[in-house]
């Protein structure tokens, strides 16, 4: 049974730049494939592991708008930038948002981008959620979108 998966790349920007965008969660919007996220609540940049910060969203999984805490589990400037996310005031079920830069060049960076699930063990949460939540062409959309934010 798959428990992630992951798709990649190659953006016309140096990740320093790319980095900057994915550390501040007031634009995320700009690149969710998903259409869910919304906006910021007290947007504040990621800097560290530990860090979290909230999400307003929405989507009919949901019943419609709620949030979502984003806990930072992966950080390394300009390389790895990661979150696990849970309900608003919840600690995480299990499923992790991970992107990795490679810098190729002075202009040029591979972004993977990688949604894994393996870790929900929660029976109930089974139930009401079917893995992946977000189809491999929603992952490859943000990306596709993260290379217009850093662009436009």
């Amino acid at each position: 049974m798959t428990t992630s998966q992951t798709v990649s790349r190659t953006i016309n920007a140096p990740a320093t730049e790319i980095f900057d965008l994915l550390s501040n969660p007031e634009r995320h919007a700009e690149f969710d494939g998903s259409g869910f996220v919304r906006a910021a609540v007290k947007p504040q940049r990621i800097s560290a592991v530990g860090d979290t910060f909230r999400m307003d969203m929405e989507g009919p999984h949901m019943g419609g708008e709620y949030q979502m805490d984003n806990h930072v589990s992966g950080f390394q400037p300009n390389t790895l930038i990661a979150w696990k996310s849970a309900p608003a005031g919840t600690e995480p079920p299990g499923w992790e948002w991970l992107y990795e830069l490679k810098a190729e060049g002075s202009g040029t960076t591979e972004v993977s981008l990688t949604y894994d699930w393996s870790a929900v063990t929660d029976k109930e949460l089974l139930k009401k959620i079917t893995f992946p939540l977000i189809s491999e062409d929603s992952m490859e959309q943000s990306l596709a979108s993260l290379a217009a934010a850093v662009n436009g």
